[in-house]
């Protein structure tokens, strides 16, 4: 039987492609625990990430039919709401490449990437109160900062579907592109993002996404971390190196 999630590592990178294509890459618990596993991994050697579905479907949500045989205690748990935090708080960021549909816990787990890139075929949002449940894993609280509350109240509360203008139009897609250039424009910026001094980028997503009550405080501290490393005396004395040779 096909694994759920195929991992590529491309060196500096890794690239996850969910590989449930039959239904649409649907999320159910088998693919939940390899997404478990490829964080752990992630996470011991930190890399940006790359994820895809395969069959040109991100994902088209949860697997209803696990989903239907869920109870309280099922919920309590956080089986998908806890997986995706774990991708937010990946060390490294995370390019969510979402072709066709991103709906319900595929449209969470595209917004728990800190990027994300479209084709024209992408339509993104969460259909979850039509089902008679919420979107509980992430969109009630993360979409809002993402799209502003307006917007975020027509997906989650009206079920609008946003297309891929629609969602460039927000920034909710960093990118448009066709389909058969979707996988060269995640290794474009993560070609930009690596080229940055790795501690530096680490640092800056953690210090980013820290509350508001531990700035500047957390700031500082980054910064002191970073004052210290080779990496910047290396990266400031080629940056003056080359000014020199432009006056």
């Amino acid at each position: 039987m096909p694994e759920p999630l195929v991992v590529e590592d491309a060196g500096d990178r890794v690239v996850w492609r969910l590989n449930r294509p039959e239904v649409r890459n649907a999320i159910d618990q088998e693919l939940v625990t390899a997404l478990h596993a490829a964080c752990a991994a992630v996470e011991a050697e930190p890399r940006v990430v790359l994820i895809v579905g395969e069959g040109g479907t991100f994902a088209a949500g949860a697997d209803i039919a696990q989903l239907r045989e869920r109870r309280r205690d099922d919920a309590l748990r956080g089986i998908n709401s806890s997986v995706f935090d774990r991708v937010h708080r990946l060390p490294m960021p995370t390019i969510g490449l979402v072709d066709g549909y991103a709906l319900g816990g595929g449209a969470e787990l595209a917004y728990a990437c800190d990027f994300r890139i479209g084709t024209p075929r992408t339509r993104v949002g969460n259909p979850e109160t039509g089902l008679g449940i919420l979107a509980a894993a992430g969109a009630a609280w993360r979409l809002s900062a993402l799209v502003g509350e307006p917007l975020a109240k027509e997906i989650l509360l009206a079920g609008r579907i946003l297309d891929a203008s629609e969602a460039h139009a927000v920034r909710l897609l960093n990118e448009v592109v066709e389909p058969s250039g979707l996988i060269a424009a995640g290794h474009r910026l993560a070609d930009r993002i690596t080229a940055n001094a790795p501690l530096a980028t680490r640092l800056s997503k953690a210090v980013f996404h820290a509350p508001r009550g531990a700035h500047p405080f957390v700031d500082d501290l980054a910064q002191a971390v970073l004052f210290e490393t080779e990496a910047k005396e290396a990266r400031m004395a080629a940056f003056l190196e080359r000014k020199g040779r432009r006056s």
